[in-house]
């Protein structure tokens, strides 16, 4: 049981920089202690026989708490047990999705989407992954790394469907589809339009969209303009890939962008019930600043953060598919665009004032509220989807800005403030009427009531908690019980382990109208993770093996190249050696290749077992080739046999008793 507490008598305005207190003494109330000795099988008395005695021991001898023995009793998931929730956590610069199991908070599996990942063998030689990784190339140039932030999970009527995820890479400005059928990256598309993305993956109610808004303006489509030219020449914008369900791709020939003023537009949230078909972003940096501190301007971080007000972005949606379709566009690079006069004059784009620098917005299950908290502010901002609508209809404008775009008056637009505290970012909500908000500087999660907007509680962080992440809490139906706080420092909170820390990850259990609990501290020593989602682990119906057998992972179609029993067979042709193999326990047929140097080698392997978790794994050392095959699955592989020699390949997942002599040899004889 090795869950973290902390104290909740803590004082939250304490700062969580200081040297953690030490825990309370023994002896524990009785009550408790016989709780957690009945949990393990034992009574409170030494001289009972069964586990008691050791479990008391074990438990003075740690230090353990009250509160430590009854997080561990809410975490803890005996073996054979599954998990209430599965959260998809995004791999930040690790360019994979995280999935962990809640409440245990066991990793589970990582997805190789934006980065090459060998485990699956994902893009490691297999064509079928290489070409989903090919589909994020940019300017000609293979992109081998992602910084993944956003991750969505499709809706239907603005609840999880349990069917696809979707990420958005911030360094790179591409969107990525999973499917969760076997989790396997399906595709990946990305725009000349756009030059990064932060605002990237979220989805409309029915996933008839994927979401994806640029962060740092530059030339739409790609192109050079001097930076003094930031004003005139460098654009924002929102993408709108059209997906298709049936397919599970997104269509780029039906998606489309809205032109955006040069402010850094951040996060989105797309309108649910009464404000469906309405998206909402973060914009900062409406001063306009573009750095310059060795050439006599500010540097970009002060020059962004001057004015006391930046701008939420409304767009109707719908009403910009209308004119899309219409033919109101211009085509700039790969994309089709509604530029941004028409935008601003049609009635699709409208800008409200929010507080200093924000970055968390976030709309209510009911649709009828959007959260906004400015990272320099101590509120959160509570906007009335209802009024802003009006305004925007009987045209009650305050003003425009330089480009055009309507702004609706600050103060008209709002139901109210809550003060939160110093840093507050982002928003999730539970099913009794309560709103969770980070608070990044203060290192507090606040609970809120969203119809008092007033704080009912504050639980401290460790530390400059960042996003924040409740089950299924950006829904229509949040569940409650769980909240997840994704820390940005570690310090003092693991085993040291070089200057370069984990993140941490504390879950929490916020069940009911009292106060918040601190039940586990996870690291994640993997990238720097940003947002996640909670879904109901039996939304999920993942498949146990591809059927038929010698199924592509992509298409979950027979490839034409798969290979049955009795089929295998190795033949020269044109475009060089092809081999026809299968993987079985324990072994490959056929299991000696023979090539000539310098020759083109095409495998066709195809694992032909269909029992559950039976995979099976190719790797062929120096030639950079390492295949996962699950039960049923087929990969093709070509490579130049570019060097003569004795190469042997094996099966790299421990799969018999005679898995080490489940392998064979690539012999490449000399040209001469």
């Amino acid at each position: 049981m090795t869950a973290t507490a902390e104290r909740q008598d803590q004082d939250p305005s304490e700062s969580t920089m200081t040297t953690p207190r030490p825990r309370p003494s023994f002896p524990l109330p009785i009550g408790l202690l016989a709780v957690a000795l009945a949990a393990c099988g034992g009574g409170t008395n030494p001289s009972s026989g069964g586990g008691g005695a050791d479990v008391l021991s074990l438990m003075r001898a740690r230090g353990l708490s009250e509160a430590d023995v009854t997080a561990a009793l809410k975490t803890y998931t005996p073996s054979g047990k599954h998990d209430e929730y599965l959260t998809f956590a995004s791999g930040g610069h690790g360019g994979n999705l995280i999935v962990i199991g809640v409440p245990s908070m066991r990793i589970v599996k990582y997805i190789g989407v934006f980065t090459p990942e060998p485990w699956q063998g994902y893009a490691y030689g297999d064509d079928a992954t290489e070409r989903v990784l090919d589909g994020g190339n940019r300017f000609g140039k293979r992109v081998e790394w992602g910084d993944m932030h956003h991750p969505a999970l499709s809706e239907t009527k603005g609840d999880y469907d349990g069917q696809y995820i979707f990420v958005g890479d911030k360094a790179n400005a591409r969107v990525a589809v999973v499917s969760l059928k076997d989790f396997m990256t399906r595709q990946l598309v990305t725009s000349s339009l756009i030059q990064s993305d932060h605002g990237a993956a979220f989805v409309t109610p029915d996933t008839d969209y994927v979401i994806e808004t640029s962060q740092y303006p530059a030339p739409l489509g790609g192109g050079y303009a001097p930076i003094e030219e930031f004003n005139e020449k460098y654009r924002g914008a929102a993408i709108f890939w059209r997906f298709d369900r049936q397919r599970g791709l997104i269509d780029t020939a039906k998606s489309f962008a809205i032109e955006l003023p040069p402010y850094m537009q951040d996060l989105a949230d797309a309108g649910k019930l009464v404000s469906d078909g309405w998206a909402f972003m973060n914009s900062v940096n409406a001063e306009r600043s573009y750095g310059g501190n060795l050439e006599g301007r500010p540097a970009l971080e002060a020059g962004a953060s001057q004015g006391d007000m930046d701008y939420l972005h409304c767009i109707n949606w719908r009403l910009a598919e209308s004119l899309v379709k219409a033919g109101k566009t211009r085509t700039i690079g790969d994309m089709t665009v509604l530029p941004l006069e028409v935008a601003a004059s049609e009635g699709v784009l409208f800008f409200v004032p929010e507080p200093k620098s924000p970055h968390g917005v976030d709309i209510t299950p009911d649709g009828k509220d959007i959260v906004v908290g400015g990272k320099l502010d101590t509120h959160a901002t509570v906007y009335s989807f209802e009024k802003i609508k009006a305004l925007a209809e009987a045209k009650q404008f305050a003003g425009k800005d330089p480009y055009g775009v309507p702004i609706l008056d600050f103060k008209a637009s709002i139901r109210g403030q809550c003060e939160i505290g110093l840093g507050p970012l982002h928003t999730q909500f539970d099913d009794q009427g309560f709103a969770y908000t980070s608070v990044f500087i203060e290192s507090v999660i606040a609970k809120w009531s969203l119809k008092d907007l007033k704080v009912v509680h504050k639980l401290p962080m460790h530390y400059n908690v960042g996003h924040i992440c409740a089950a299924e809490g950006d829904t229509v139906s949040p569940d409650g019980g769980y909240l997840l706080g994704m820390n940005k420092w570690a310090m003092d909170r693991f085993t040291p382990v070089g200057p370069l820390l984990p993140q941490n990850f504390q879950l929490i259990d916020v069940n009911g109208a009292g106060e918040m609990q601190l039940l586990y501290d996870m690291p994640i020593p993997l990238g720097e993770p940003h947002y996640a989602q909670m879904i109901k682990a039996d939304k999920l119906k993942t498949i146990e093996y591809y059927s038929p057998v010698g199924s592509n992972p992509i298409t979950h179609e027979k490839d034409p190249e798969a290979t049955l029993a009795k089929q295998e067979r190795v033949e020269r042709r044109a475009d060089g050696v092809h081999v026809w193999m299968t993987a079985v326990r324990s072994h490959f047929t056929p299991d000696t290749i023979r090539v000539k140097e310098g020759e083109t080698v095409h495998l066709h392997i195809t694992s032909v077992e269909q029992a559950h978790d039976a995979t099976h794994g190719f790797a062929l050392g120096s030639y950079d080739i390492n295949l996962s095959l699950e039960p049923g699955r087929h990969s093709n592989v070509r490579f130049v046999a570019d060097r003569a020699g004795v190469f042997p390949f094996y099966c790299t997942e421990f799969c018999s008793a005679l898995h080490l002599e489940m392998a064979g040899y690539l012999l490449v004889e000399p040209k001469s």
